[in-house]
């Protein structure tokens, strides 16, 4: 379902390689767990493990996300803005609301003042990749 605020959806070709780097810290006990069960061929290695607890964990909740995706009219999944789409939606005086879980991306080649004239307000949950000048500007309207 394209919510009524966005004017078209180009979604990125995803890749194995679109992932974030996130750091967590881990008691030692915790870790020699981990360390533990690597060793014992359980898994090929900790970010095995710590992908894998974590689908695990997003399997138990699947429900209560999708329900929360529909309830907050998110898109789910990616969600790339080229500057074609940015200077239609400023030809037609509307602008995003921008709701995205998973990737919302915006051209490398939009400038700050189009995005400002065209985005409205930006909700990610997961990332957002667009140019340093470009999350500057638009930082007061990230929620």
């Amino acid at each position: 379902m394209v919510n009524k605020n966005v004017h078209e959806i180009h979604p990125k070709v995803s890749k194995a390689s679109d992932t974030e780097k996130i750091t967590i810290n881990l008691g030692l006990v915790d870790l020699g767990q981990i360390d533990l069960l690597v060793q014992e061929g359980f898994y090929s290695n900790r970010t095995d493990l710590i992908r894998t607890a974590i689908r695990n964990q997003l399997t138990a909740h699947a429900e209560v996300v999708r329900q929360t995706v529909a309830r907050k009219s998110l898109v789910l999944g990616l969600q790339h803005y080229s500057r074609a789409d940015l200077e239609a939606m400023q030809n037609t005086g509307q602008k995003l609301q921008i709701q995205v879980l998973g990737l919302a991306s915006i051209g490398d080649d939009v400038s700050p003042e189009l995005a400002l004239a065209t985005i409205e307000s930006l909700v990610v949950l997961g990332a957002l990749h667009a140019s340093p000048a470009v999350k500057s500007a638009l930082a007061g309207r990230i929620r």
